[in-house]
């Protein structure tokens, strides 16, 4: 099945066992793509990875295992990977959480004493990343795409891990969701003499996936329509070269105004460095 580009582009789409991010693997199959499918259990990544073969047609399909509420688990995912492919055209970092209300404002950590959604939907990301860059550097045109939210509220750099007051659930993800933007802009900057890109969007409001049926309800739009954002971000040849962007499903627009604030973005990169034990830089 031929791609539909010159060569055949290897993708590893995280969180790609369900909802969104699954029919986007899926979608990148069937698109003739070489596709990594991401998830926490080891059975269902072997199963939907399976399944994304049969429906697609494509044998360029594999499973990778990692639960990100564990930083060890991204780390030995990276290194894994890194040993396993020389090249990485394309990282969709789609995993994500948002925990359920918590009882008597009780925080959901992580595995690393982390609160969980910085820990899963920021953290695990950036040092994901960074342990990917080198086969993201060895691919042409490589481009990371970082899925945010419209969902953003000021991260307190003083108190990351909302240990400061009651905990409400919407405000850690809205906060961890701009970190992710505040880490897109940054690393563009960074980046800016590399042949890798990097982006951020958001895919639409309340799609139907467990986590918004789960957290609000009645969803008000189809999962596919994000998936069809993210392989457009992913693979229009018109976006080559483009970085640094937020994007409103398939239209430029503007995170929050911390993302732009290089102060901030550089002091939560110097946190996110010590919290995540890189020993390089993501650009190094």
């Amino acid at each position: 099945m031929p791609a539909t580009s010159n060569r055949q582009k290897r993708f590893l789409v995280t969180g790609s066992t369900d909802g969104i991010g699954r029919l986007t693997a899926r979608r990148l199959a069937k698109m003739g793509h070489a596709v990594l499918v991401h998830g926490r259990r080891p059975d269902t990544v072997q199963a939907v990875a399976d399944d994304i073969r049969r429906e697609s047609g494509n044998p360029e399909v594999s499973g990778i295992v990692a639960d990100f509420s564990s930083l060890f688990q991204v780390r030995h995912m990276g290194n894994e990977l890194g040993g396993r492919i020389d090249r990485l055209d394309v990282l969709i970092n789609n995993a994500g959480v948002l925990p359920a209300e918590a009882e008597n404002g009780s925080r959901p950590f992580s595995e690393d004493g982390h609160e969980l959604c910085m820990a899963v939907n920021y953290l695990a990301p950036f040092l994901l990343t960074g342990l990917l860059m080198p086969i993201l550097r060895a691919s042409p045109g490589a481009r990371v795409l970082n899925v945010s939210s419209t969902a953003q509220a000021t991260v307190d750099l003083d108190d990351l891990m909302l240990e400061k007051g009651a905990y409400a659930p919407m405000e850690a993800y809205a906060r961890s969701k701009l970190a992710l933007a505040m880490f897109t802009m940054e690393l563009s900057v960074q980046l800016e003499k590399d042949d890798v890109t990097v982006n951020c969007l958001h895919p639409g409001s309340l799609l139907d996936t467990k986590m918004v049926r789960r957290a609000f309800g009645r969803p008000q739009g189809s999962a596919a329509s994000g998936a069809d954002v993210q392989v457009y971000l992913a693979t229009a040849p018109e976006l080559a070269g483009v970085s640094g962007v937020y994007f409103d499903r398939k239209t430029r627009s503007r995170a929050h105004e911390q993302a732009y604030d290089r102060g901030s973005r550089e002091r939560l990169w110097r946190q996110s460095l010590s919290l995540t034990g890189l020993v390089t830089d993501l650009t190094s």
